[in-house]
Order: C-alpha cells, then sequence, then structure tokens
C-alpha cells in the first residue's frame, strides 16, 4: 500500500460537498485527515492517504476534476 500527503483547497462552492468521502469510497482509499480548516469561502485540508498506487493517481485525478486544489506536502511531515 502507497500513501502520499497533500494539501488539498476547496474554493467554497466545494465546501460543503462529502467529496473526500467520495473519493475514498469510489477509489478504495483511507484518508487521514491531520489538520483541517474551513471558513465561508475556502476550505483546507492536510491529509494522508493510503491505496494502491493506481487508485491514489485515479482518486486525486478525480478531486482535481471537482475542482480542488492538490499540493503535494514533500520533506518532514509530523506525523
Amino acid at each position: 500500500m502507497a500513501k502520499v500527503w497533500v494539501k488539498l483547497t476547496f474554493p467554497a462552492k466545494l465546501i460543503k460537498e462529502p467529496i473526500t468521502y467520495q473519493m475514498a469510497l469510489k477509489f478504495d482509499l483511507v484518508p487521514n485527515i491531520r489538520r483541517a480548516k474551513v471558513t465561508a469561502t475556502v476550505g483546507e485540508i492536510v491529509m494522508e492517504i493510503k491505496g494502491a498506487p493506481k487508485d491514489l493517481e485515479k482518486g486525486l485525478k478525480y478531486l482535481k476534476t471537482k475542482g480542488v486544489i492538490i499540493e503535494p506536502i514533500v520533506g518532514d511531515v509530523v506525523a
């Protein structure tokens, strides 16, 4: 099982949508939210996502098509 760390930024129109839940179900991924901040205009989530490499790729592509901004997190991460 592979894992990636990402920062997800959701525009206001997506804040109330269960997009990460849908991604996890659709692509058999395990999200682990490490930090989140939601305001009226933006949502930000730092998360670790585990799954098969092809499923991770498909899941991240799915988020992008929904309008989520994805930034990879590299370097030391406080686990």
